[in-house]
């Protein structure tokens, strides 16, 4: 036997998997043993593997492997998630290359191009997997939007909405201007950049010659401002209790407010408050009862609420704006400054604060019980730094926007009648049974557009892929649910875990 000068990894690597794959040492069924088991976080069905998958996939290797050697009954579920809004914009790119629009090929034809689209690419990352000589048992491989997992996502949903856990309300989200939908915190890359502070007077409403100074990266959201906030401590503004003032441009009048929110030292001072397009602007309107005056349309250009520039892009207005502001005597300097400003990962559009219409899951009453595990000690974090991380998180949690505006992904099971009344129901005719039976009309019945946040399903993830919410008393539920281990980033413990 001629031994080659050169070791060729390939050739033993595929040898020897393929030769655990045909005995089926990673195969797991249910017996007498002691179960340990893992579920992998499912990549992205876009994705390739790149070092933190490498990382992350070979800690967990090792731990099933380790558990084999203990004589456990290892089980490592490999699966892909459905990546909604990576995988819509992925489709929507192929499709344009060849002269096709979204819109106008309908909801149907375009989840033809994204399964056909999955099928032809999505594999790849569970092949380089293979690749990686990870003991998955590939007879257990889900996918996120498989059928039996995805009506799992809709009966939690319909659930949760029973118990009063999911709610459509009228909230700030980050809203991508270019894909036209909301987006989670996870989707949003901050980056440095260089940006302009403009300084702005608005005139003391009935004083002559009279003005207070704001300072804004955001000129053209003047157009939306409801008042200006000011400390209650702030004696330059003690004068002005019970006075309003005219924004510049279009002379509206609103109330000089008075909040310990407003920091003295930085800037004037003074802060302009835009209820529509900023998140700590919103709990101020809120506190404060302002108008909300929402200028932008979803695509970003300014709306008819804004009065001027109707129509135009937000960035071409806050150039046009600042030069009026200007010409007419309201600005009084500006300043070159860095800052960080949002930006969306998949169309790298910057993410716009927007109040939008969108379905929400209650956070507070579900991350109870999901910090007391972890502060207990039943639920461990290594490294043990993150406790405190989660811990900020839980306690701080905001409620979670779960609608995507979006084609690929869960439909949002809300059905709609003429009169916008609302049934959340798995189908047309539950929802017609619902409207009768309370007295409300079934003309014009529609199915919500959204679909659910992909997160929404990674996090039933651990139960889904047994079959724990189709069947709760299987064979594999009762046995490998609940998990031993779960390797995952920290980036998205917050997210999904």
């Amino acid at each position: 036997m001629e031994i080659p000068k050169r070791f060729d990894p390939v050739q033993c690597e595929d040898r020897w998997y393929g030769h655990w794959m045909r005995k089926g040492y990673f195969r797991s069924v249910p017996d007498d043993r002691e179960p340990y088991t893992v579920v992998i976080p499912p990549p992205n069905v876009t994705g390739v593997l790149h070092m933190g998958h490498m990382l992350n996939n070979t800690i967990q290797d090792v731990l099933v492997r380790r558990a084999r050697m203990q004589g456990k009954n290892a089980c490592w579920v490999p699966g892909t998630d459905h990546a909604s809004i990576a995988t819509e914009a992925k489709v929507v790119r192929l499709l344009g290359e060849q002269g096709i629009k979204k819109s106008a090929i309908g909801r149907e034809e375009f989840l033809k191009h994204a399964f056909a689209w999955k099928e032809k690419y999505g594999g790849v990352i569970l092949e380089q997997l293979k690749k990686l000589g990870a003991s998955c048992d590939w007879e257990r491989t889900r996918f996120t939007m498989e059928p039996d997992l995805s009506e799992a996502v809709i009966d939690v949903f319909i659930d949760l909405h029973k118990k009063g856990l999911v709610y459509r309300g009228l909230r700030m989200v980050n809203w991508d201007p270019v894909a036209l939908t909301a987006v989670s915190d996870e989707e949003v890359i901050h980056k440095e950049v260089n940006s302009k502070l403009y300084h702005v007077r608005y005139a003391i409403e009935g004083a002559k010659d009279e003005w207070i100074t704001i300072a804004t990266t955001r000129p053209e959201t003047i157009l939306g401002d409801t008042a200006v906030a000011v400390h209650p401590e702030d004696e330059r503004y003690a004068h002005l209790k019970g006075k309003r003032v005219l924004v510049p441009l279009i002379n509206r009048s609103i109330p000089v407010i008075f909040d310990e929110y407003v920091e003295r030292e930085f800037g004037t001072g003074a802060l302009k408050v835009t209820p529509a397009h900023d998140v700590n602007d919103q709990e101020l309107g809120k506190k404060h009862e302002l108008e909300t005056i929402d200028i932008l349309e979803p695509n970003g250009t300014l709306s008819a609420a804004a009065q001027l520039y109707v129509g135009e892009d937000r960035f071409i207005v806050r150039k046009k704006i600042a030069k009026q502001l200007e010409a007419e005597g309201f600005l009084v300097k500006t300043e070159d400054i860095t800052n960080k400003v949002g930006y969306s990962e998949r169309t790298d559009a910057v993410i716009e604060p927007r109040l939008s219409l969108q379905w929400f899951v209650k956070m507070s009453e579900l991350a109870k019980p999901a910090l007391d595990v972890v502060m207990d000690g039943t639920v461990k974090l290594h490294p043990q730094k993150f406790t405190n991380t989660y811990r900020h998180w839980m306690e701080n949690v905001r409620d979670w926007c779960i609608s995507r505006q979006l084609w690929w992904g869960q439909r949002i099971p809300a059905w709609y009648n003429e009169n916008a009344d609302v049934a959340v129901c798995k189908t047309e005719a539950e929802a017609i049974a619902y409207f009768t039976s309370n007295g409300l009309s079934i003309a014009g019945i529609k199915q919500d557009e959204d679909v659910m946040d992909t997160w929404f399903s990674s996090w039933l993830w651990p139960i889904s892929v047994f079959d724990g919410f189709k069947d709760p008393e299987n064979a594999d539920i009762k046995y490998y649910y609940p998990t031993n281990d779960l390797v995952t980033a920290p980036e998205i413990l917050f997210f999904w875990v």
